[in-house]
């Protein structure tokens, strides 16, 4: 009898893996296309409002990681984010089902994003600073790329737990 990751392997991940590498790849555009709108639309240093204080879009740079915390340790963001995209693509060869693995296309497709920009952005290369430019209430500010590690995080999530249910039914 054969297992589930054989299954899934033969059956889900030619398509699953075409599936991630389309939502990776307009995840990746998005979050840079909407980056190089900040840094042309906000250069100037002013907030437009969106919904009040609550949420706003301004231009920073973030040297760190989420909260920009560990500001002085960019290069090492950068060695952590290609070991997640690495492990990423390998659960992407096992992912049991298509939202599995358009859930991972997410979470690469933000994780590549943040990684182009501490490739490419200054001070220099695989140090570079994170364009953001959501500012949610003072909270934190962060960028597209984010967004879709929030929502492909969560998805992953729910899709764990709901094929880890259907095993047991």
């Amino acid at each position: 009898m054969e297992s589930t990751f054989t299954r899934a392997k033969s059956c889900v991940a030619p398509r699953g893996m075409i599936l991630s590498a389309l939502i990776a790849f307009v995840a990746v555009a998005a979050d840079q296309f909407t980056k190089l709108w900040a840094l042309s639309a906000l250069a100037d240093g002013h907030r437009i409002g969106l919904i009040g204080e609550h949420l706003s879009l301004v231009l920073t740079r973030n040297s760190g990681a989420a909260f920009s915390l560990g500001a002085s340790s960019t290069w090492i963001f950068t060695l952590l984010t290609l070991v997640i995209i690495a492990v990423l693509l390998y659960a992407l060869l096992f992912a049991p089902s298509l939202r599995l693995a358009a859930a991972i296309g997410l979470l690469l497709g933000g994780a590549l994003g943040n990684l182009i920009d501490r490739l490419i952005q200054p001070p220099s290369f695989a140090q570079g600073h994170v364009i953001d430019f959501i500012d949610y209430g003072g909270f934190f500010v962060g960028n597209v790329a984010d967004i879709w590690i929030v929502v492909g995080a969560f998805w992953l999530a729910v899709e764990m737990i709901m094929n880890e249910k259907a095993k047991h039914e």
